[in-house]
């Protein structure tokens, strides 16, 4: 399998974020990617190849001009206003609050534009977004040249991004950018399968009310988990998009066997929707040793969950997303595609 890799996702490297009322160190670092491109390495997964510029048009298929146009300019405005720190939000336009007045002050723009103080916008962001973008664009892209898989190792990570918001340690959505380049380059349906432990809230958003792309998330149950407001099995889809969104959320100590039930009533729904390109947002912070989760997966689950998707027997993207216990993201990860290909 080719792995897509930048090392510019480095110029992301967030220095604090607010959890549980402390200031710690960032979860989400460069040290997840180097440890899997390391993984990567030392398992002779497949060739390891840069991504080609692809420039924003694909990225303003899925998100905002002004979204994006804020995001190239956050830290300028910042560093001038506050200093060279990383940025975090004041305060947000909740229920009854305005949203269609954009804000001049930039501490009024994040706001507007950010969903947590767990996200800290930082003076490379935007160098590491626009690569991590090119990252999953070129490893859509390898399906067209007969690939069957590919893994763009994209950091940070993507999935809680929506059309016009971060949050989640998440600027661009690497696997919406994927998906919707898979039906401009002719797929007529495309599934994202999402696996990460929190719910792809940005994923969903951005296809909620679509019929050619089926939004399909395994995560734990937002009554008690981020992204707390986002998730819940009611959430069907809207408009066109009406019975194209499933979320199974997943109680706390979610071990294997009932993962994998899950799973294969996800990929049951997939093979009912009938997609022509999978894309697969590959969270493995369902480990039992992850320091932010509560699921009880082990290293060997991960190998069968990869097993399961290559059973679907589509053109598959996997799109790296979460893992937060850094020393065995790479094992976690790799056990995935090195699953998956040893079953397809």
């Amino acid at each position: 399998m080719i792995t897509v890799y930048s090392d510019d996702h480095r110029f992301h490297d967030g220095k604090v974020e607010l959890n549980d009322g402390k200031l710690v160190p960032c979860f989400e670092m460069p040290r997840r990617a180097e440890l899997v491109l390391a993984r990567v390495k030392a398992t002779g997964l497949g060739e390891i190849v840069p991504p080609k510029p692809h420039g924003l048009d694909p990225v303003r298929r899925v998100h905002r001009s002004d979204y994006i146009d804020f995001l190239s300019t956050a830290h300028d405005e910042w560093k001038a206003e506050h200093g060279d720190y990383d940025a975090l939000p004041l305060n947000w336009p909740v229920p009854g609050m305005r949203r269609d007045v954009r804000p001049q002050h930039i501490d009024g723009k994040i706001g507007l534009y950010c969903l947590d103080v767990g996200t800290p916008l930082t003076a490379g962001t935007f160098r590491a977004i626009t690569a991590g973008a090119d990252v999953a664009l070129t490893a859509a892209a390898l399906l067209g040249t007969g690939e069957r898989a590919a893994f763009a190792l994209t950091r940070p990570p993507g999935h809680h991004a929506t059309s016009a918001c971060y949050g989640g340690y998440c600027f661009f959505n690497n696997a919406a950018i994927a998906a919707q380049a898979l039906r401009d380059a002719g797929a007529a349906r495309v599934c994202v399968l999402d696996v990460d432990y929190h719910h792809g809230n940005g994923t969903q958003e951005i296809f909620y009310e679509r019929g050619d792309v089926l939004f399909v998330s395994l995560h734990s149950d937002p009554v008690h988990e981020y992204p707390y407001f986002c998730g819940f099995a009611d959430e069907t889809g809207a408009g066109a998009g009406e019975g194209a969104n499933l979320n199974i959320p997943l109680a706390w100590g979610t071990d294997a066997t009932q993962y994998v039930a899950a799973l294969d009533h996800a990929l049951a729904r997939i093979e009912a929707f009938g997609v022509d390109a999978l894309v697969v947002s590959l969270g493995v912070d369902t480990y039992k040793g992850d320091p932010i989760s509560r699921f009880a997966l082990d290293h060997d689950d991960f190998t069968a969950i990869g097993a399961r998707i290559a059973g679907a027997k589509h053109p598959t993207v996997f799109v790296m997303e979460g893992g937060y216990a850094v020393e065995a993201i790479g094992v976690n990860l790799v056990n995935v595609l090195q699953g998956f290909e040893a079953a397809d």
